[in-house]
C-alpha cells in the first residue's frame, strides 16, 4: 500500500527570490520543475506548489505516494533543486483528509 508524504521546501540563498536566481540556480530550479512535472504525470505526485512571498517564510510543498519513508527521501533526495544544494527539503509523513473531487484512489 502506498503511503503519502509532504516535504518543505526553502531556498538556501533567501536573494535569490528577492534578487533573481544566478544562472546555476536558474537550471537547478528548472530541472526541479522539470523532475515534478514528470513524477506529477506518472502519477506520484499529487499537489505541487509555492506560496507566493518572497520572504524567509516562503516554502513549496511537495505531497506524494511512495511505497515507504525510504522511497520516499529518495524522490525528495533526487529533487534537482535539493540534490544541487539550492533548496533545502524536510519530508514528512502526511495523510490528506479532505480534498476537493475526492480523495486520491
Amino acid at each position: 500500500m502506498r503511503a503519502q508524504f509532504l516535504y518543505v521546501l526553502k531556498a538556501v540563498r533567501q536573494s535569490m527570490l528577492t534578487d533573481g536566481p544566478t544562472v546555476e540556480e536558474h537550471a537547478a530550479i528548472k530541472a526541479h520543475f522539470a523532475y515534478l512535472s514528470d513524477l506529477t504525470a506518472k502519477g506520484v505526485m499529487i499537489l505541487v506548489g509555492r506560496t507566493q512571498t518572497a520572504g524567509p517564510e516562503t516554502m513549496g510543498l511537495a505531497i506524494f505516494e511512495a511505497e515507504d519513508e525510504e522511497a520516499a527521501r529518495a524522490v525528495m533526495l533526487a529533487d534537482p533543486a535539493v540534490a544541487q544544494g539550492v533548496m533545502t527539503a524536510t519530508l514528512y509523513p502526511y495523510q490528506i483528509a479532505l480534498m476537493r473531487g475526492g480523495l486520491p484512489a
